[in-house]
């Protein structure tokens, strides 16, 4: 047989045709196709809608306008198509292709190719290459609840709404008003709820359907009809995967095989405050006394001015050509070492960008005119392309170019790791604009959304050249589909100074909940968030327009970043606006008391740290993740598991000192008094220092804590009328 390899059974189908790929099985009529597996047969991974056409394609014209790494994308579309009626079926070895009418003329294909057991990976094209708008949708039920699309800050339940994938700057404000108005009008900053450093185009449903796309053009996630999922793309072509797994944390393991898994924290950040600060050798000294003092334990400094400080419109920023600042921080080598004799480690900062630091006058290196003399920085017009930050310009490391990637990884074994640092923010990812030119004509379309993939990989491989994988930690903000792959841990950028839904300190819940079940196992936020805003010219906050951290909005900021993977500080944009956790004895004792409180966590933590790099799953979990069959707990939003043993439900609005609470099944007891509570609705008493956290009662978890939390007296608050039932 000349096609001994190309098993043909092409023929069109009448009646119910069932196949066999793999582990899964298509089942395929006339105007349906439904995929199942074979652990579970009656279960439905993937259905098509038989009254709506699974297929449609166009031919679209972008535009997209930068500014400051905010995009708008506008689309002129003509010429649409679309069908979903199966014509044909054919085998072709191990796969299996679908063909079908679009439009008068033109052919729709759907192939499927069983990955592994749990994965069968799909591919949808036309016959005809001009269309360059593909979408393909798929049945949902009107109460499926829809989770992920990676790092998303003010809807956790997307279904009802269209969903942008673009990796770019959230926005200040990002909807807040009239705040979101001020900041659109002045840089067109103000962003929109679905602007996202770090979106993945995969869901995870309530009915346990997950599909994660693997293209990386600019797509739409659209759950806005009542009966269905549409997913497009600025391509020709759609391919993806759909996973199969034993309940929803199966899910997430079957997924992260093709997402990747992050791997686990060395147990030295995990034992301490990491603490964030700028000022210079003496201004660390002078914190780390005061931190001793207060009895706080300390994992690291964090001192992201380690190359230089500058003033610019929004505050301080940092000078962008990446070597030590040896007029900043005199006796670095001694102060590094002196440190981490003490069990605490030095992080510093990096991004990808360059800036020419003649004007700053103290340098050793001059890395942009070293990478421009390279052809290692993106173009426009044959010349590097200079993207506005705040109020100055900075050129991008083109990281489709090889030679660049090694020179940045040279570039980070050089300056940064033979310093002695232990990790370090790698900053931005998001900013590529469309219009740049690339390496060998590169597409920055397509690119956009690689870049922060490339940006985690280009750190990642650097340690590893360095030999250090299972010491350093860098985190980061952007990121993409195959991030966790590389990445070490995340972080939800610049949060507003605020107790906002928007883009405030309930962003970050949504955003650990929503990333966590988007693969990214490592998340948290900048302790009291990170922007304020003023109005220009005015010396005094204006309400609704200007924004800078109170002192309990810090306090209770504080409480729930002690129960995330990382509690890390940060002095903010502007940090004579911003309270400090130095800002009077009583918070470096709050603060000192909930380091505490995380350094006791540490080895519960480092156990769900393991884990997640074994399984996928994350460290901060929706209860539904654990509780897949209770309806109430698939409703929470603003909650969050620490594992399967903690239930923690913080205080998130300025002046509470209740919260309401949900308990699945079994006992728990209150982690501050000690009493057992069984599963129900509560409004629970929550005064500063006392946030709503439960833990499991069969687990040994809170005899481990609560004997470290008599040994630094911090059981001895007194809750009156602490449990109402709702």
């Amino acid at each position: 047989m000349s096609e001994s390899k190309v098993e043909k059974e092409k023929q069109g189908v009448g009646g119910t045709r069932d196949e066999s790929i793999g582990s899964f099985k298509v089942s395929i009529e006339e105007h349906q196709i439904r995929i199942m597996h074979e652990a579970d047969p009656n279960r439905v991974l993937w259905s098509s809608l038989a009254s709506f056409p699974m297929v449609a394609a166009e031919v679209g014209e972008a535009r997209v306008e930068e500014s400051r790494g905010f995009f708008q994308v506008s689309d002129s579309r003509s010429d649409y198509v679309a069908g979903g009626f199966v014509d044909e079926v054919e085998r072709k070895g191990a796969k299996l292709e679908l063909r079908g009418s679009l439009g008068d003329q033109d052919t729709w294909f759907l192939e499927f190719e069983a990955i592994d057991e749990v994965q069968l990976r799909f591919r949808v094209y036309t016959s005809d290459a001009r269309y360059n708008r593909l979408s393909f949708s798929a049945a949902m039920s009107p109460e499926t609840k829809v989770f992920g699309l990676g790092q998303q800050f003010t809807h956790l339940d997307l279904k009802g709404r269209r969903v942008p994938i673009l990796s770019q700057e959230p926005g200040i404000g990002r909807g807040l008003q009239p705040l979101t108005w001020m900041m659109d009008t002045l840089a067109k900053a103000g962003g929109t709820w679905h602007n996202s450093n770090a979106p993945v185009p995969c869901y995870l449903s309530s009915d346990l359907q997950s599909l994660c796309l693997e293209n990386h053009e600019y797509s739409i996630f659209d759950f806005s009809s009542l009966d269905r999922a549409t997913i497009s793309a600025f391509s020709a072509e759609l391919s993806g995967r759909i996973f199969y797994g034993d309940g929803p944390v199966g899910m997430m393991e079957s997924r992260t095989r093709f997402t990747g898994r992050m791997r686990a924290l060395p147990e030295w950040i995990g034992k301490g405050a990491v603490i964030g600060m700028q000022g210079g050798t003496a201004a660390v000294h002078k914190m780390q006394a005061l931190l001793d003092e207060a009895g706080a334990p300390v994992s690291a400094f964090w001192l992201q001015d380690w190359v230089g400080a500058r003033k610019t419109s929004i505050g301080w920023q940092l000078w962008w050509n990446w070597e030590l600042d040896g007029e900043r921080y005199p006796g670095w080598s001694e102060m590094v070492s002196g440190l981490k004799e003490r069990g605490i480690r030095v992080m510093s900062y990096l991004n990808p960008f360059l800036v020419n630091p003649r004007e700053k006058g103290n340098f050793v290196r001059n890395l942009y005119e070293e990478a421009e003399s390279r052809g290692f920085l993106i173009g426009k017009g044959g010349r590097p392309y200079q993207i506005l930050n705040t109020s100055f310009s900075a050129a991008m490391l083109d990281l489709a170019n090889p030679e660049a990637c090694v020179w940045v990884k040279e570039l980070i074994k050089d300056q940064m790791i033979a310093t002695g640092v232990s990790g370090w923010m790698a900053d931005f990812g998001e900013a590529l604009p469309f219009d740049a030119e690339l390496f060998e004509g590169c597409d920055a379309a397509e690119f956009h959304n690689r870049y922060p993939e490339e940006w985690a990989r280009v750190n990642r491989e650097a340690v590893e050249e360095a030999g250090l994988d299972d010491e350093i930690v860098f985190f980061m903000r952007s990121g993409y589909t195959r991030s966790p792959r590389f990445n070490t841990l995340f972080w939800m950028g610049d949060q507003l100074t605020s107790w906002s839904r928007e883009d405030g300190i309930k962003s970050t819940v949504v955003a650990m909940l929503s990333s966590g079940m988007s693969g990214m196992s490592f998340n948290h936020s900048d302790i009291g968030g990170y922007t304020a805003t003023t109005v220009p010219g005015l010396p005094f906050k204006v309400p609704g327009l200007g924004y800078t951290r109170g002192r309990e909005l810090l306090h209770r900021w504080i409480e729930l970043n002690a129960f995330t993977p990382v509690f890390r500080t940060h002095e903010g944009n502007q940090p004579g606006r911003h309270f400090q956790i130095d800002g009077d004895q009583k918070t470096l004792q709050h603060f000192a008391r909930f380091a505490r409180v995380f350094a006791a966590l540490a080895p519960y933590r480092q156990g769900l740290v393991e884990e997640a790099a074994e399984r996928g799953i994350p460290v901060i979990r929706h209860p539904w993740l654990h509780y897949p069959s209770d309806p109430h707990a698939r409703e929470v939003e603003l909650q969050f598991m620490l594992g399967p043993d903690l239930m923690v439900a913080p205080v998130m609005d300025a002046g509470a000192e209740r919260v309401d609470c949900y308990l699945p099944e079994g006992q728990w007891r209150h982690l501050w008094t000690g009493e057992v509570l069984s599963t129900g609705s509560y409004s629970v008493a929550a005064p500063p220092g006392a946030p709503a956290v439960f833990c499991r009662e069969s687990s040994e978890l809170y005899a481990q804590l609560a004997e470290l939390l008599d040994q630094n007296s911090d059981r001895d608050l007194k809750i009156p009328d602490l449990i109402r039932p709702q």
